[in-house]
C-alpha cells in the first residue's frame, strides 16, 4: 500500500482505492471506501486524498461478544458501509469470516494499515505513534489503565500507563506481553511475540478474541 497524501490528521477526507472490502464478516466486494471526518460516506465529490490499496482486504474490526452485547438494531455498527465509523484493518491476505468474528490476529508483514475512526493507527506493520502517547490524557488513562479479568477463562489483562500490557493466563504471569493503543472505545495490541490484535470497550466491558473482561482495579 502506498499513500499518495498525508491523511493522518483528524477531519481529512480520503478515498481508499482498490481494496476487496469485507462489508460484513461474510460478504465482500471490490470497491472504494470513502472517509470523511472518521466516518464512511457515499462517494466524495471534489479531489479527496487517495490511498492506493489494490491487492489488500479491508476487514471490519468486529468482536462478536461486543456485537452480542448491543441491542439488535445496533449490531451492524462495524460493517464497512456508509454511516458507520471508518474502523478497519487492511490486510495483505484473504481473511475468513471465523477469523474476523472470533480472533483476528495479523502478522506485521501482512498488515498494510489499521484505521480507527479514520485515524491511521498502524502502517506497514508498524504503529504510527509511541505506545502510551494517548494515555497522557487523564480521562483516557482513567478509562483504560488497570487490570481487566475474565475469570471464566482464567485471564487477567494488565493495561499499564506506559502503553504496555501483560497477560496472566491460568496463573501464568506474562503469558503475553506487548504494547497497546486506544482510541474511541477501541484497543489495538501489538504483541512482543509478533502479532497485531484488536478489542473493543463497550459499557465498561472489554471484549477481545473471545474474552469478556471487566476491570478489577485501576490506577494512573
Amino acid at each position: 500500500m502506498t499513500e499518495q497524501t498525508d491523511i493522518e490528521q483528524t477531519g481529512r477526507q480520503f478515498v481508499l482505492r482498490g481494496a476487496t472490502v469485507m462489508r460484513t464478516p461474510s460478504t465482500s466486494a471490490r470497491e472504494n471506501l470513502y472517509v470523511s471526518d472518521g466516518v464512511l460516506v457515499e462517494p466524495l465529490t471534489g479531489e479527496p486524498a487517495v490511498v492506493e490499496a489494490t491487492g489488500t482486504y479491508a476487514v471490519p474490526l468486529t468482536v462478536d461478544s461486543a456485537v452480542a452485547q448491543r441491542p439488535v438494531p445496533q449490531r451492524h455498527v462495524h460493517d464497512l458501509v456508509p454511516g458507520n465509523r471508518a474502523t478497519f484493518a487492511l490486510v495483505r491476505r484473504p481473511v475468513g469470516e471465523s477469523q474476523i468474528r472470533r480472533m483476528l490476529v495479523i502478522d506485521p508483514a501482512d498488515l498494510a494499515a489499521v484505521y480507527v475512526s479514520g485515524h491511521l493507527e498502524a502502517r506497514d506493520g508498524r504503529p504510527t505513534r509511541p505506545a502510551g502517547a494517548d494515555l497522557s490524557d487523564p480521562a483516557v488513562r482513567e478509562t483504560w489503565v488497570g487490570t481487566w479479568v475474565d475469570p471464566a477463562r482464567g485471564l487477567e489483562q494488565h493495561l499499564m500507563a506506559d502503553g504496555r500490557y501483560s497477560e496472566t493466563r491460568n496463573g501464568r504471569a506474562d503469558a503475553y506481553t506487548g504494547r497497546y493503543w486506544v482510541r474511541d472505545g477501541r484497543i489495538t495490541y501489538l504483541d512482543d511475540s509478533g502479532f497485531w490484535a484488536f478489542g473493543e470497550l463497550l459499557d465498561g466491558t472489554l471484549h477481545h478474541a473471545g474474552f469478556v473482561m471487566n476491570r478489577r482495579c485501576h490506577g494512573s
